[in-house]
């Protein structure tokens, strides 16, 4: 462990007691748990695990709960990162494609980078010709987009939907 993740690991444990990390780790692993089942695992009773949900719901730690589907059986498991320069780059045509983007249903994640691009995108698609339509008609119309470059993914290693704590 760096001393870095150990000083964050520090500031978590001064608002979080083991408890508390008990609970996210065991509800990261699975959200459909009762607060009955979750109490067993974490070794208290039903009402306080019951309350410690709430607060860490109430506190943000917990932001939702969601189902992970198998994006190939749904036909979208053609994954494409897309690196995007804008042009002009400023607050605007920012603040314009991050609202753009929120809109279309294939990008599935958006992140503001460093280096010598600005956003990257992930996308699910069906296939390579789907993937091309969206980037005629959809993604190559937007009036802000300069320089757009996509990586296909060939195999996913690995895959972490939560966070380690």
């Amino acid at each position: 462990m760096t001393k870095t993740s150990n000083m964050t690991e520090n500031n978590i444990r001064e608002r979080l007691d083991s408890t508390d990390i008990a609970i996210l780790r065991a509800l990261q692993q699975d959200a459909r748990l009762t607060t009955k089942q979750l109490a067993q695992k974490v070794h208290l009773s039903t009402t306080p695990t019951y309350e410690r949900v709430k607060r860490l719901e109430r506190d943000g730690y917990i932001r939702r709960y969601i189902t992970i589907l198998d994006a190939e059986k749904l036909h979208k498991g053609f994954i494409v990162y897309c690196s995007v320069k804008l042009t002009p780059l400023n607050t605007q045509t920012a603040r314009q494609f991050c609202q753009t983007i929120m809109d279309i249903d294939e990008v599935t994640e958006c992140y503001n980078i460093s280096g010598r691009f600005d956003y990257m995108l992930r996308v699910h698609c069906p296939d390579m010709k789907y993937y091309q339509q969206f980037l005629l008609n959809v993604l190559g119309t937007l009036p802000m987009l300069g320089t757009l470059e996509s990586t296909f993914v060939m195999e996913e290693v690995k895959h972490n939907y939560g966070v380690t704590i």
